[in-house]
């Protein structure tokens, strides 16, 4: 039981700094005249466009983004992929 516990501990303590290694990780895409700034935790962290930019447009490059940052969290959480195979067994036995 202390095993499970222990197991239990440590993939929390992965998850906690793959998730603060994510909001460090900076992606700049830019569609046009239209930029954006998210970090690898798909939050938003700049927008610069000029005022008669078309919706459409911020709406791709934001889009776009987010798709990258999405390809950057998978990369990362593929080396947490077996203390996750680890957690199904916790909680299968």
């Amino acid at each position: 039981m202390f095993d499970k516990l222990k197991q239990m501990y440590d993939l929390k303590r992965k998850a906690d700094a793959l998730k603060k290694e994510l909001e460090s990780e900076v992606i700049d895409v830019e569609v046009g005249d239209v930029k954006v700034r998210v970090n690898g935790a798909q939050k938003i962290q700049k927008i610069e466009f000029p005022p008669a930019v078309d919706p459409n447009k911020l709406k791709d490059a934001i889009n776009k983004a987010l798709d990258e940052a999405q390809k950057v969290a998978a990369k990362r959480m593929q080396g947490m992929m077996g203390g996750l195979g680890g957690l199904q067994d916790m909680l299968k036995g």
